[in-house]
């Protein structure tokens, strides 16, 4: 019977070879350590850039601003007449400060057919009750404060 031979002659790798193939086949896709670093720079850096594009959003949109200063509230309103609406509100607002606010008056189908904008002088009082009559270009079913502002 013939001698099993007992050299490595190519169709089996050796360890060495294998660990070798195995570290060839890391730096052919992409997974050195050089690579792992760039990897985790770019990842830092996309999140401290998500942080601070999130960090702007609040910013920008008033989440992180002090809550407003003033707050207007619709109490009710009154129809003198089918071209005269009376709006009243409740104003809360700094003492000493100016503000506007837009009153409007609004039909059966919500369209606005009379608007005015009202000056609200300073006062000493911080919560006041207001009220504005305003005249339409046709019968309102409704009438309230749009929007206020300071001046």
């Amino acid at each position: 019977m013939p001698e099993a031979s007992s050299s490595n002659t190519g169709t089996h790798p050796t360890a060495a070879s294998a660990s070798n193939t195995g570290a060839n086949h890391d730096e052919r896709y992409g997974r050195s350590p050089k690579a792992t670093r760039n990897n985790r720079v770019i990842i830092v850096t996309v999140a401290i850039g998500f942080v601070a594009v999130f960090t702007a959003w609040l910013v920008w949109g008033g989440l992180l601003e002090a809550p407003a200063q003033f707050e207007a509230k619709n109490t009710g309103f009154e129809l003198i007449d089918d071209s005269t609406v009376t709006v009243r509100w409740s104003f809360n607002v700094p003492e000493d400060t100016d503000a506007r606010c837009a009153v409007q008056a609004l039909n059966s189908t919500f369209a606005i057919v009379g608007w005015k904008v009202v000056d609200v002088p300073a006062s000493d009082r911080r919560n006041r009750a207001l009220s504005e009559t305003i005249r339409t270009t046709e019968q309102a079913v409704s009438g309230l404060i749009y929007r206020c502002w300071l001046t």
